[in-house]
């Protein structure tokens, strides 16, 4: 129990630390890039996703929240094609090395059988939730699964969440940086456990 406390009090001073790091893009010419370029390696092979950055960015100024979701929005969906290559012409390179990285090499067998019986709309489950992207993207590559439904499904699930962030955002303003501030940690532990549990979720309960 111990260990776990200590674990997220770990968490907790890395994800602080993120975040300020995250709202110093606010006001940066390169922010844009940063943004869509977290979302692209996301989706592929990076295992923190976007949200914290498009939150951060859209709180420094919330009549520009959609314009943030929709550079989110595209670099997760490249991302995701791009995890769909890995998979589909380097899986024995890169694809399993990635999977054996995250411990998700035994649920590639699992994504099989979700892909089989529901087709590339698997991903639009895996895009909207806490399940880790890149497990979906790269195993509907390997599969190759119909691409055009792969790239739709990925485009509704990603932009739904992204515009639903931005969309908060938008409507409470600074109320939702406020809130962040005062309640930092325990933001911070619902978003530790909601990204374990993601993961978490693929391995034990499929």
């Amino acid at each position: 129990m111990e260990g776990i406390k200590v674990g997220l009090l770990n968490a907790q001073a890395q994800m602080r630390r993120l975040y300020d790091w995250m709202l110093s893009w606010a006001d940066h010419p390169k922010a844009a890039p940063a943004l869509f370029g977290l979302s692209f390696a996301e989706a592929s092979f990076f295992p923190i996703p976007p949200d914290p950055l498009l939150i951060a960015l859209a709180i420094s100024s919330p009549r520009r929240a959609f314009h943030w979701a929709v550079i989110c929005s595209a670099g997760s969906i490249m991302g995701g094609i791009a995890g769909y290559v890995i998979g589909w012409h380097f899986m024995s390179i890169i694809g399993n090395k990635i999977l054996a990285f995250y411990h998700l090499d035994q649920q590639y067998a699992m994504a099989q059988g979700l892909y089989r019986k529901y087709q590339a709309w698997a991903v639009a489950t895996a895009g909207f939730t806490p399940l880790p992207y890149k497990l979906f993207t790269i195993t509907a590559g390997a599969f190759k699964i119909d691409f055009g439904v792969f790239v739709l499904a990925s485009a509704l699930s990603r932009s739904a969440r992204f515009f639903m962030v931005a969309g908060l955002v938008y409507v409470f303003g600074p109320a939702i940086r406020d809130f962040l501030e005062k309640y930092f940690n325990y933001v911070t532990i619902a978003f530790v456990l909601l990204l374990i549990g993601g993961f978490l979720a693929v391995r034990f309960m499929f």
